[in-house]
């Protein structure tokens, strides 16, 4: 399975819903190398959601743009993969069914295929289920299978809106590991949003924190900690400090223009 990077680039990111919603996020800059972790944080309302939405090509900006490589995002694309909250696997199909919807979609042939299918489902340690329903599935095997259908399709960007927040502690947390030791094998790129602090120190190479009403980025933070990481490790601790007191301090920003109207 070969897979690379991509170079992000977002201009100037206005968005609005209609003519007439409050604006969502006004002028926002950012850029991302092949193969960067970054992680979005914010509170509700500040946008983060809808700038993965336009990144993913679900949704137009108002005024600016992303590219990607230099070209730029006008639609969804299997270069590109977004996973939700909600694994939205097909309840009926097996795993490897499951897994494999897309490349059928896309007419691949029956060998490549299987050998796609069947290499993803092992990169997310499910072999010993590639023929069970997924309606027999924990919670966490289902996010699992979710992810192993993003990876078939060898995307050079993953997109990631807070799928692990339903599972429990122990789930999350391994899943959170193992996405990350997927994506720096692999090469490609995660851009994540989280209202979780440990998850953006455990999976991220860099956060970014967005706030104010509309959002925009306020501050952002390298995190450059060695892998595997582990909660107890007194780095990671150190580095969750560091980020939670810039986090509680963008509470504050305050937009130096202001802009009716406030974000999702």
């Amino acid at each position: 399975m070969a897979i690379r990077g991509t170079e992000i680039k977002i201009q100037g990111l206005t968005h609005r819903y209609t003519p007439r919603s409050p604006v969502t996020f006004n002028r926002v800059d950012l850029e991302s190398p092949p193969g960067e972790a970054l992680a979005i944080i914010g509170r509700s309302g500040c946008g983060k959601s809808t700038l993965l939405h336009i990144l993913a090509g679900l949704l137009r900006p108002t005024e600016g743009k992303v590219l990607l490589d230099g070209k730029s995002v006008e639609a969804p694309s299997p270069r590109w993969v977004m996973m939700f909250q909600a694994p939205h696997l097909f309840p009926w199909m097996t795993v490897s069914q499951n897994v494999g919807v897309g490349l059928s979609f896309g007419r691949w042939s029956k060998q490549e295929t299987e050998e796609r299918v069947t290499e993803a489902i092992n990169l997310v340690e499910l072999q010993d289920f590639s023929k069970s329903n997924v309606q027999d599935l924990s919670g966490g095997q289902q996010q699992r299978v979710a992810l192993a259908r993003s990876l078939v399709m060898e995307p050079e960007l993953l997109l990631l809106d807070e799928p692990f927040s339903a599972l429990d502690a122990f789930t999350r947390a391994s899943l959170q590991k193992d996405v990350r030791s997927i994506a720096k094998r692999k090469g490609f790129n995660i851009v994540f949003v989280t209202h979780d602090i440990d998850e953006a120190v455990i999976m991220g190479d860099r956060a970014v924190i967005m706030a104010g009403s509309p959002g925009n980025i306020v501050h952002e933070l390298d995190i450059d900690l060695p892998d595997p990481r582990e909660r107890t490790d007194p780095a990671v601790q150190a580095l969750r400090t560091r980020l939670m007191s810039t986090f509680q301090e963008a509470a504050n920003y305050k937009p130096a223009t202001a802009v009716a109207g406030a974000g999702r």
